[in-house]
């Protein structure tokens, strides 16, 4: 008789910088063929990823119900895609709705697995409050981070220590090590924030709850990232498992809900055109845009500096990020011709399959707004950055590119993301042995459950 495999339950925020590292982790788990995976979200979203899972794939797809407009968000609102900022605070305050229906859905999984209860649940780091849930059921808990720690640190710091206007300047009372924060480096909402608006309440309410989990688990790097590594496990005093870079393929990440404006294949012949490190890439993620007068001064410096490039194009800053890219508003008269005609470059309208770009011989350079999946992908692929931060935790992984790390030969050529996740007979990497740790954790939990009983 075959073993029966744990189950792991896995819940993300409905986001595509928060799905993508969860499917990818989620991947990495059932490729082990110890586990199956419980991958919860809302239905629209479970929709998009049902295409993204591999034919032979056994991860269960569970929705759990949604309802965004009793929260002030638009009609339909189940992901942060093409949600305008300033409606931000009510997207994350809508999540805390999420308790009681995650609850149900805990039970309910006991009642199928006739009282056999999931090794583990993985819940994202603003859905703390499921800790709560998996104490009341004797099940291993643990938040995953999708971002580097170090940024990660600098947000958590900077939300807990409100407000930030004495100075232009400052050191983090918790966080020294992160050196000095310019209010440049802090988005509108947190120079603002003051204690007492939304989503300072929701951030001094949900951020404390990470201590409450058994571990927090980061989609990082344990060499390149130790800083803040050394912050969460000071400042939580809890476990902290550094286990990246998990990331998707291109196959996976189309599937994740992206529509592609150019095929691989023909993003590759390109390419294939140019000399080595002679193309730079520019793309600012899934959720970030800049605005209308930067993104003309911005195709006019590229064409001017007569190098080639890969250019990925949204609405600007202030326009629906789903509609149609008017580049007759938006870009220099006949800009796109005279590109085209050249050779010099090409714009993609929605999205670019990134890791075969940054994979590429051609790739010189990455104009990047420091996401972290970006960030992973680029070092991955030993792709030096130029940072544009725009918005969240960015400002602060920048920050870790180029005061902590040093923009330096070992970093851009991935070396440590290589040794990170080698699982050899005679080394195994420090992303291989956090993961392991991790699993081991939650796995001893259960057996001394078990032995209780």
């Amino acid at each position: 008789m075959a073993q029966r495999k744990e189950n792991i339950v896995m819940f993300p925020l409905m986001a595509q910088g928060h799905i993508i590292p969860f499917l990818a982790l989620a991947l990495h788990l059932e490729n082990t063929n110890r586990y199956t995976i419980t991958f919860v979200n809302t239905p629209s979203n479970l929709k998009k990823l049902k295409s993204s899972l591999p034919q032979n794939s056994s991860i269960h797809l569970r929705e759990i119900p949604f309802d965004g407009i009793a929260h002030d968000l638009p009609p339909c609102t189940e992901n942060t895609d093409s949600l305008p900022f300033h409606l931000f605070p009510n997207f994350f305050e809508s999540t805390l709705s999420f308790k009681p229906h995650f609850r149900k859905l805990i039970n309910g999984l006991f009642d199928e697995q006739n009282g056999h209860k999931p090794v583990c649940i993985i819940a994202d780091m603003f859905f703390a409050w499921s800790a709560e849930i998996a104490q009341e059921c004797g099940i291993f808990n643990t938040l995953f981070v999708g971002g580097g720690s170090f940024g990660f640190a600098c947000f958590y710091s900077l939300w807990l220590n409100l407000p930030h206007r004495d100075s232009d300047e400052f050191l983090l009372p918790d966080f020294p090590e992160a050196s000095r924060i310019h209010v440049t480096q802090m988005t509108k909402f947190l120079r603002l924030a003051d204690g007492s608006d939304s989503l300072s309440v929701f951030f001094q309410k949900v951020l404390p709850q990470w201590m409450n989990a058994d571990g927090i688990l980061f989609n990082t790097i344990e060499e390149v990232d130790k800083i803040g590594l050394m912050y969460f496990s000071r400042k939580l005093g809890r476990p902290v498992w550094p286990v990246g870079p998990l990331l998707l393929s291109t196959g996976s990440r189309a599937g994740a809900g992206k529509e592609y404006g150019i095929s691989t294949e023909l993003c590759k012949n390109w390419l294939d055109t140019k000399p080595c490190n002679s193309v730079i890439y520019v793309s600012f993620g899934s959720q970030n845009t800049i605005a209308a007068s930067q993104m003309m001064q911005l195709a006019m410096t590229l064409e001017a500096c007569g190098k080639n490039f890969i250019w990925v194009v949204k609405p600007p800053l202030g326009f629906d990020m789903n509609s149609e890219f008017r580049a007759n508003e938006w870009l220099p008269e006949g800009f796109e011709e005279r590109i085209k005609d050249s050779g010099q470059g090409l714009v993609v309208q929605k999205w670019a399959p990134q890791v075969e770009i940054l994979s590429h011989k051609s790739i010189s350079a990455f104009l990047s707004h420091c996401g972290w999946n970006s960030v992973l992908e680029a070092l991955s692929h030993g792709v030096p950055i130029i940072g544009w931060p725009l918005a969240a935790e960015q400002f602060y992984d920048s920050k870790l590119l180029e005061e902590v790390i040093g923009v330096c030969v070992e970093v851009s050529r991935g070396m440590n993301c290589e040794n990170a996740v080698r699982n050899e007979e005679k080394f195994k990497g420090s992303s291989v042995k956090a993961m392991e740790q991790f699993l081991d954790a939650a796995l001893m939990m259960k057996k001394a459950q078990k032995e209780e009983d």
